[in-house]
């Protein structure tokens, strides 16, 4: 049977075990209700599940506009996969489906959710078609599996700018040496072919896509349009969304007004980290 690597939270917010069985403890929500809510995207606010998989292929490491950095906002999803959970497609299924209740959303998240493809293919499949529910998939756009995208509703692909580039002084702050996913990841974060795979897919097959770029920068839109918008076609700018950088309310405040007047310049949409608003920083929620 196939296995998952799911990073230490797995599927959350839970209160029942694969069995159906009562969790000792309450969700890191604080609710005594599974579930919580997509924080990001053009489904923020929508009830869902989320399943966070293991590892990733990139390693992000973004400076803010007074200079401080931010890693990845789950790096223990990537950086730091040493709380994994291998647990195998059946095992990740009975979760779902003794906490869904009446929630429709599973959100299908990373770490790289499209690095354990084919596993995923399996445990996708009968999420859509034992339990009916919209699938999302949260993917950094490096990686196009079609075993995978066949069963999702809603592609959240967030490409990487230049400003998650993991560059000597970045390093230095947080004691890393360049070695593996660190070296490549300047070469690996942007891929336009299989960005507009992704794009031709959802045109050809109904489905909804969103490319959800993280903003720090006051010249990141210039980027966006040169780097990865100019060389796309059929890109809705409806499909084009900013989000603000920042893992807590301290750092949002300092990216979120720029991003805000950079959507409205450029005829982009805005996209909220609600779930911060709501828990902060804390993982799990």
């Amino acid at each position: 049977m196939s296995k998952l690597v799911l990073a230490n939270e797995g599927v959350f917010p839970i209160t029942k075990d694969q069995n159906g069985q009562a969790l000792k403890d309450c969700p890191a929500t604080g609710l005594s209700i599974s579930g919580t809510i997509q924080g990001e995207g053009k489904l923020a606010g929508v009830p869902s599940l989320f399943i966070r998989l293991a590892s990733c292929n990139l390693r992000c490491m973004w400076e803010l506009p007074d200079g401080s950095l931010c890693r990845c906002d789950t790096p223990y999803a990537s950086f730091e996969a040493e709380q994994d959970l291998q647990l195998d497609t059946e095992a990740v299924f009975n979760l779902v489906k003794n906490n869904i209740g009446d929630l429709k959303h599973v959100v299908l998240t990373g770490g790289e959710p499209m690095l354990q493809h084919k596993a995923l293919s399996t445990l996708a499949g009968r999420l859509k078609e034992e339990l009916r529910l919209h699938l999302s998939i949260e993917t950094n756009g490096t990686i196009f599996a079609e075993d995978v995208a066949k069963y999702i509703d809603l592609f959240s692909i967030s490409p990487k700018l230049s400003n998650s580039d993991p560059n000597p002084g970045k390093l230095d702050h947080y004691e890393l040496k360049q070695s593996g996913p660190l070296n490549y990841h300047p070469q690996k974060r942007k891929n336009i072919a299989v960005l507009q795979k992704f794009i031709a897919y959802c045109k050809d097959n109904g489905k909804e896509m969103q490319l959800k770029f993280v903003v720090g920068k006051h010249d990141d839109h210039q980027e966006i349009k040169e780097e990865f918008i100019a060389p796309l076609n059929d890109l809705p700018p409806t499909d084009v969304m900013l989000m603000p950088l920042g893992a807590t309310k301290e750092e949002l405040a300092l990216t979120s007004k720029m991003v805000l007047e950079m959507a409205i310049k450029n005829g982009w949409r805005y996209a909220p980290r609600l779930h911060i608003d709501l828990f902060g920083p804390k993982a799990g929620v």
